[in-house]
């Protein structure tokens, strides 16, 4: 916290091991699939006066979802959905905050990148606190919530379902509980 209070601008990673970026979507109608991608690595780093003014460059390998199914996992990672063979990562980058209030919550807007197909997103980001570990390491933590159509970026496989609706709905809500640490000698 001192560097903040010094006026020093913080350079942060996420810390991959503590944070989880994960999906909801609606399946069958009545029910929801849950996921997360096991790979992914960001950079934060700092723009402007302030911390909050930071740049954002997140990676996922999108060959590490994982929804608990291998059968759904092996078709997510098909032509139908990521098409893994010629898209291998999903890229998130951002550098554009609204604060909302002063309790830590405001809004993040971005740049999603999935299948060659990129469209601007808005996320709400919620800062639950900063802390020092047991290891010395300064963190700060923080919650991201946020919804698109697939269809946007080119996921448009689907199959309608005898007794009406689909079997995928377009909504895929985005819910990610995100550590990052500060960076030895993180300072500009």
């Amino acid at each position: 916290m001192e560097a903040v209070k010094e006026g020093k601008k913080v350079k942060w990673s996420i810390d991959a091991l503590h944070s989880e970026i994960g999906f909801k979507v609606n399946h069958l109608v009545f029910a929801n699939v849950r996921g997360m991608f096991r790979e992914f690595d960001a950079r934060i780093s700092p723009i402007g006066k302030d911390n909050l003014g930071s740049r954002i460059d997140l990676w996922i390998n999108a060959a590490s979802v994982y929804t608990g199914d291998i059968k759904r996992d092996a078709h997510l990672m098909s032509v139908d959905f990521f098409d893994i063979e010629n898209y291998q990562d999903i890229n998130f980058s951002a550098n554009t905050y609204e604060n909302l209030d002063n309790d830590g919550i405001f809004e993040l807007f971005g740049d999603l990148t999935i299948k060659n197909h990129s469209g601007r997103i808005k996320l709400d980001v919620e800062f639950i606190r900063l802390i020092k570990d047991s290891f010395g390491n300064h963190k700060a933590v923080f919650s991201v919530k946020g919804k698109i159509n697939r269809k946007d970026w080119g996921l448009n496989w689907n199959a309608a379902l005898e007794a009406g609706g689909v079997l995928v709905n377009d909504d895929v809500w985005i819910n990610c509980e995100v550590q990052l640490v500060r960076q030895t000698g993180g300072y500009e």
